[in-house]
């Protein structure tokens, strides 16, 4: 919360002082753009909203927020050069964060826009929920997370995760060890993925209260 000291950056070198993690979120015109830098802000990180490939020089981590068409999405990024910013940065070992459509940007391919190619950073593909239940999946679900998971809180009671989710596509990791939490919605979907520094959500940890600022947090103290 407010006042606390900022996480520390893996590799930082700070003569025991705090060090504030400057974390570049990507800007391509498709996310809650606001809502997430003002969460990150408050969980101690210095925000720095990029649209270029440059600004993400320097910069401890990167944020892919996202809300809308995969397709366009991917247009929007490589039209950009962001895309080769992503990889540059994964190259780096800088930990990537994809949140919902940012999440789903990360694997392959996804079946709302066939033909159009993902970044690739995850293996798998994203596909419409198999359910029966109404479309998009809106509200609030819980997460279950994987033994080990990172991003897991210490008490993993309802509340604490808990999380706020819009979307009609989930991923599916070829590799089910990627699965880092599940969650349901008349179907088993993954709710989080990821390996090494590369991980996504697909839910809103920006519009999911405390819950949503606490993995956040965890997020940047293992970054």
């Amino acid at each position: 919360g407010r006042g606390a000291e900022p996480p520390r950056v893996r590799g930082a070198v700070d003569e025991g002082k705090p060090v504030t993690p400057v974390v570049a979120v990507l800007d391509y015109e498709m996310s809650n753009l606001r809502s997430a830098c003002k969460a990150l802000e408050h969980v101690g990180a210095q925000v720095r909203v990029v649209t270029a490939p440059d600004g993400v020089a320097g910069a401890d981590a990167v944020v892919l927020p996202g809300v809308g068409h995969f397709g366009e999405a991917m247009r929007r990024i490589r039209a950009t050069g962001l895309d080769v910013a992503i990889r540059d940065a994964v190259d780096e070992g800088l930990p990537v964060l994809g949140i919902c459509l940012g999440m789903q940007l990360l694997f392959e391919e996804s079946e709302e826009s066939p033909g159009a190619v993902g970044l690739g950073l995850l293996p798998g593909a994203v596909r419409r929920l198999a359910t029966d239940r109404k479309l998009p999946h809106i509200g609030w679900s819980r997460v279950r997370r994987q033994p080990g998971c990172v991003l897991a809180p210490e008490d993993e009671d309802d509340a604490s995760s808990t999380y706020y989710f819009v979307h009609t596509f989930g991923c599916e990791p070829e590799d089910p060890s990627l699965v880092l939490g599940r969650a349901d919605h008349g179907v088993e979907f993954c709710a989080a993925a990821g390996r090494q520094d590369v991980m996504g959500v697909q839910f809103h940890p920006e519009k999911s209260s405390a819950a949503g600022l606490g993995l956040l947090g965890r997020w940047l103290a293992v970054s």
